[in-house]
């Protein structure tokens, strides 16, 4: 089965980084307010998450969610979240790190969009 969610290597090695300091961290995409359509990385339970966030799947172990509103916008592609020099989003645990997540995409084949069943 195809993931709607997966992480670079990069990202990987930070989120592991990030466990060890942390605890158990959680993922939710940024809807476009403060931090811009950023994902954000929090310690696991910080982040209330609601009856319209998404569970899009994991990475490093770690749950991902996004609004559903969001999820709209962005159901026809898989997100790969990266790593990229610079400051994270202010509320985000990797931006004392030097380091910020980045999401990229790609748009699922044909193939894949029927096994998902969009």
């Amino acid at each position: 089965m195809v993931d709607r969610v997966i992480a670079t290597e990069a990202a990987l090695q930070l989120i592991e980084k990030l466990k060890e300091r942390h605890g158990p961290v959680m993922f939710h995409q940024s809807g476009g307010c403060c931090d811009g359509s950023s994902p954000m990385c929090y310690p696991d339970g910080d982040l209330i998450v609601g009856n319209q966030d998404i569970l899009l799947g994991h990475i490093g172990g770690s749950p991902f969610y996004m609004h559903k509103n969001q999820y709209d916008y962005w159901k026809h592609t898989q997100i790969i979240i990266d790593v990229v020099d610079g400051r994270g989003g202010m509320f985000s645990l990797e931006g004392v790190e030097g380091k910020r997540f980045l999401s990229r995409s790609r748009a699922f084949t044909k193939e894949e969009l029927d096994e998902l069943q969009i």
